[in-house]
């Protein structure tokens, strides 16, 4: 397209000069003023790694021809080469000096028409305003089609983005649901085998809890694959009451304050379901205590327990854990203008997490 765009435009421009030539030499100085102007627009998109000043020779070979032109001869047609040399001087050079070039080429051409005895009218309306129309719009096109493509290598990086985004949400997801099920379905497994020898009707029924368990989760997961899964917080409590007491674990809710908005109740069921997931799989706690204060901004929720806690005692703040759990949900909190805070206790563990009462839609 870039070819046949150059070589339309030469001829275009071409037409007014070769209606005055009558020799030999006049026809030299055009062909050459034509393939000067050809090489230099073909040659300034991907210019030979050999030879990157060849547009810009190219374009000095073409302004001789137009100089030249203008002061051997006398018809006014040769004029039109400062155009096509404002033409190429746009497509050639450099954009931050293009501008300033294409000045200069309007000012040789007035200069040559003066110096050949031209009006002053003539030089500045008849040739010096025509060449600077014909550069700058040659620049405008260029500059366009760079912004155009800026864009386009815009767009694509923000579809890559949100392609990194959507697949880092969708794992964190898969993590909070999963590691969760999964902690119940062993808890009650365990169970199962504890009470099969002595108590059939008793391991009966954690059988069927871990069959209903199982059919929720299957569910959760294909609402999770298509995007639309919401945590309900008031749902996340009456999981981690009966997934606690399936561990033989103790469970304290302790409640206060209004509804939450519908984000920040999605997001404290998160906490909820991290923190009691943590509970049951590695704390060995005999006693879990779920603390949710709403008539606070910013509202907290804390899953304490008795478990081993830290070995060196001190009480300190966890700042990084090496488990995907807690990492997520410090992402999920941060993104909302909250924190999380897991603390390590001589005897226990507390996870805690603070975020502003987010959005104006009260949860039921």
């Amino acid at each position: 397209m870039a070819g046949i765009w150059a070589l339309g435009f030469t001829a275009l421009l071409l037409l007014a000069p070769a209606s005055a030539v009558h020799s030999g030499s006049e026809w030299a100085i055009l062909a050459v003023a034509g393939v000067s102007f050809a090489g230099a627009v073909l040659t300034s998109r991907r210019p030979p790694p050999s030879a990157r000043f060849l547009p810009a020779v190219l374009a000095g070979l073409l302004a001789a021809a137009a100089v030249t032109a203008n002061a051997a001869y006398e018809a006014t047609e040769w004029r039109t080469l400062f155009s096509l040399l404002a033409v190429a001087v746009g497509v050639v050079a450099p954009l931050r000096v293009a501008p300033w070039l294409v000045a200069a080429t309007a000012l040789l051409s007035a200069t040559v028409v003066l110096a050949r005895g031209g009006s002053f009218d003539a030089a500045l309306w008849g040739t010096a305003l025509t060449t600077t129309l014909a550069g700058i719009t040659a620049y405008g096109f260029r500059r366009m089609g760079q912004i155009i493509e800026e864009l386009a290598r815009t767009r694509e990086q923000l579809a890559a983005a949100a392609v990194s985004a959507e697949r880092l949400r969708f794992s964190r997801d898969l993590h909070d649901l999963l590691g969760h099920t999964l902690s119940m379905v062993v808890v009650k497994a365990e169970a199962v085998r504890r009470l099969a020898p002595r108590d059939v009707a008793a391991a009966v029924r954690h059988a069927e809890d871990i069959e209903a368990i199982g059919r929720q989760a299957l569910t959760e997961v294909r609402e999770a694959v298509t995007g639309y899964r919401d945590a309900s917080l008031a749902y996340e409590l009456d999981t981690a009451r009966a997934a606690l007491a399936a561990a033989g674990i103790d469970c304290e809710v302790r409640e206060s304050g209004p509804a939450l908005p519908r984000e920040a109740d999605v997001l404290l069921s998160w906490v909820v379901r991290e923190g009691v997931t943590n509970v049951v799989r590695h704390s060995g706690a005999r006693r879990c205590v779920i603390t949710l204060r709403r008539d606070r901004d910013p509202v907290l929720v804390e899953v304490s327990d008795d478990g081993t806690g830290g070995a060196d005692g001190t009480g300190a703040e966890v700042a990084e854990e090496n488990g995907s759990g807690l990492r997520g949900l410090r992402e999920r909190l941060a993104a909302a203008g909250g924190r999380l805070r897991a603390t390590r206790l001589p005897r226990g563990f507390v996870l805690a997490a603070e975020i502003p009462r987010l959005g104006g839609d009260e949860g039921p």
